[in-house]
């Protein structure tokens, strides 16, 4: 069996835990219920805590220690908020305004899909063909206590980050109040967020398979892409995803709930934490180094904003 097709088959199989445990409990009786499965009924967010933990953090945990790769995470990154959405969606208790969860469901299942395009062509569409290089970075910090780290570093950290971002997902099933004019409100700034982090990572996507043939071809390279969505803010793909997990809080918030904003501020910290690793990469590239701090003087971080035109960049010869 190609390593590809493994590759898959162990990511359809693995959240199968999670699923049949859920779905064996929609399907009991509700009157007469046993503990643990009265338990299950009257706490909703802490069932999807357990069922995280167990099935992601430590079987998932577990798979990655047998294949020495943390590459099943970030497939999940883009699957879990999906099933989070379902699973508030239809759990015993749930009590929520018909549309608006209809909304909030379709545009997750938008945003998952968005997601997992951009991830799988990066990816050459491979099944596990690599990790994030951060966690490869990690790995060689850490050395032979890795094994035990990256339970903590890759995947406890991911429950903090994915329960979080998706409160607001659980807010929507939790309060049944009418629709008004924020949740109008909410949907813009929502599909704004998915629109300007699609064509941001088109934009980039085609920047690399260029510079890629150019590099097999032996031509000069170009060391920076300042074009299009790019031109105006150094991390627009960062930016349109901020401006999705930031749309949903306003959903949250209507709703009396803006506790909720817990959530989208750590991911927002995390993601600037990792904005500053990616230019420290960028720099390390002797080809682009130069043309990219230049580019960092004159284009904004994360919000697009206009800036003064200077003369283009040479292109320089790779190494």
């Amino acid at each position: 069996m190609g390593r590809n097709l493994k590759n898959a088959l162990i990511a359809f199989v693995a959240p199968l835990p999670s699923i049949l445990f859920y779905t064996y409990f929609l399907l009991k009786n509700q009157h007469n219920l046993s503990p643990i499965w009265s338990w299950c009924y009257h706490h909703p967010l802490f069932l999807a805590n357990i069922l995280f933990f167990f099935n992601i953090n430590v079987l998932f945990w577990l798979i990655s220690l047998i294949q020495s790769s943390h590459w099943m995470i970030d497939v999940y990154w883009t699957v879990i908020p999906v099933l989070l959405a379902h699973f508030f969606q239809t759990h015993p208790i749930s009590q929520y305004n018909l549309w608006r969860s209809r909304v909030v469901v379709v545009l997750t299942w938008v945003w998952a899909i968005r997601l997992t395009h951009n991830y799988f062509r990066r990816e050459k569409w491979q099944w596990g063909a690599r990790e994030d290089w951060r966690f490869t970075d990690l790995a060689r910090q850490y050395g032979k206590h890795w094994w035990w780290v990256s339970f903590f570093a890759v995947y406890l950290i991911q429950q903090v980050f994915l329960i979080g971002v998706c409160l607001p997902i659980y807010i929507v099933h939790s309060v049944n109040k009418p629709l008004n004019i924020w949740d109008i409100v909410a949907i813009i700034v929502c599909i704004s967020g998915i629109v300007i982090a699609h064509f941001a990572d088109t934009q980039l996507y085609t920047f690399v398979t260029k510079n890629e043939k150019l590099k097999e071809q032996g031509n000069p390279l170009v060391p920076n892409l300042d074009e299009g969505l790019w031109y105006y803010s150094r991390h627009p793909n960062y930016f349109g995803e901020q401006l999705w997990w930031w749309g949903l809080l306003i959903f949250a918030w209507n709703l009396g709930c803006s506790w909720a904003f817990v959530g989208p501020l750590v991911n927002t910290m995390c993601l600037a934490y990792v904005t500053i690793l990616v230019e420290r990469k960028m720099l390390k590239f002797e080809y682009r180094a130069e043309a990219y701090r230049m580019y960092q003087k004159r284009t904004s971080v994360w919000v697009p904003c206009f800036k003064s035109s200077i003369n283009e960049v040479p292109k320089v010869k790779a190494s």
